[in-house]
């Protein structure tokens, strides 16, 4: 039994049970998202997943949003468009869901970013790098044919990609140079595929799921803090793995989304919690983590075939704490 197999067998085992005869995309699928198989079920639910406030109301109401013909994969915005990343496909979409531009892609994408007008894909053991025209103008293999690939975040300072099978951080030139490996003092522990990275303002943010942390670290890789702990109450990461998603708010805060029961919160990048912005309800429902991008004065959030747009509600968030926060958001700007 190779590595990456085997902690797919060990990332179930530490959930609640064995999956058999299941392969390929329908593999990633669960582990990236295990409510499909263990938060479904109608006997009794973990005591370790969130509680919902049934009295919570949220600061942001959905205006609008569209479907889209497959599961998507992973998300960008950039420049007013929504890019979006399904199993056969990236198609570029304006803010109203108007198609700009598509393409066909391998059908194994795990995550999609955009950078300095060119579209990255990351596949469980490399990255390619697309024109919007849809043609490649670069693709380098894993530094391990073991590599299992989950996130990746591209910025000045080069390519950053988590790997679950190595439980570290891959950092690479712009051409595909390995750099460094990059691990956490803390020891990365990564139960299944939620292993989240994102930049901002110099400074490189990941989860670490399994130990319910946000950890930062410098862009020449460098541990510099964590922040989080475990509990269902807001403020805290529950389950066997989260935070599931983590992105920057456009003045200097992070955006991160959980699984299990969904929400998105807001929190300073010192850990301090700000509010919940979304619960599940407002989200949607199900129990899988839904992907978030800040566009101006909106939330960009996708979960299923769905693209979702968000934005904030003065005479809603009266009775939030959002709409207490003395934080000078371009969120709340209407």
């Amino acid at each position: 039994m190779d590595k990456r197999n085997f902690l797919k067998i060990s990332g179930s085992l530490a959930i609640g049970g064995v999956i058999l005869s299941v392969v390929g995309r329908e593999m990633w699928d669960l582990f990236r998202n295990p409510g499909k198989l263990f938060y479904d079920s109608k006997r009794a639910k973990s005591p370790e997943l969130l509680k919902e406030d049934e009295d919570f109301v949220s600061p942001y109401r959905r205006i609008y949003g569209f479907l889209v013909p497959d599961d998507i994969c992973g998300m960008e915005v950039e420049g007013g468009s929504i890019y979006v990343a399904t199993p056969n496909s990236v198609s570029v979409y304006g803010l109203s869901g108007e198609l700009q531009t598509n393409f066909p892609t391998p059908s194994d994408v795990r995550d999609i970013t955009v950078y300095d007008g060119l579209i990255y894909l990351l596949f469980p053991a490399r990255i390619e790098v697309y024109d919007r025209q849809g043609d490649i103008r670069q693709s380098w293999n894993a530094c391990s044919e073991d590599s299992d690939y989950c996130s990746f975040t591209v910025c000045p300072d080069g390519v950053f990609v988590t790997d679950a099978a190595h439980k570290n951080i891959c950092k690479y030139t712009f051409e595909g140079a390995l750099v460094r490996f990059i691990q956490s003092p803390k020891g990365f522990i990564v139960p299944s595929y939620c292993f989240a990275i994102t930049y901002m303002d110099g400074m490189i943010y990941c989860s670490n799921p399994g130990r319910h942390l946000v950890e930062s670290y410098t862009a020449e890789g460098d541990f510099v803090a964590s922040f989080g702990k475990s509990g269902t109450e807001a403020g805290a990461f529950s389950g066997c793995c989260n935070p599931a998603v983590i992105t920057p708010s456009n003045n200097g805060e992070l955006l991160v989304s959980e699984k299990g029961i969904p929400r998105i919160s807001c929190y300073r990048t010192d850990g301090t919690f700000r509010s919940v912005l979304l619960d599940s309800k407002a989200l949607g429902g199900g129990h899988e983590a839904y992907d978030v991008r800040v566009m101006k004065d909106k939330l960009i959030v996708v979960g299923g075939k769905k693209v979702s747009v968000f934005q904030y509600d003065k005479r809603q968030s009266q009775q939030t704490d959002c709409g207490q926060c003395d934080a000078d958001c371009p969120l709340r700007v209407i």
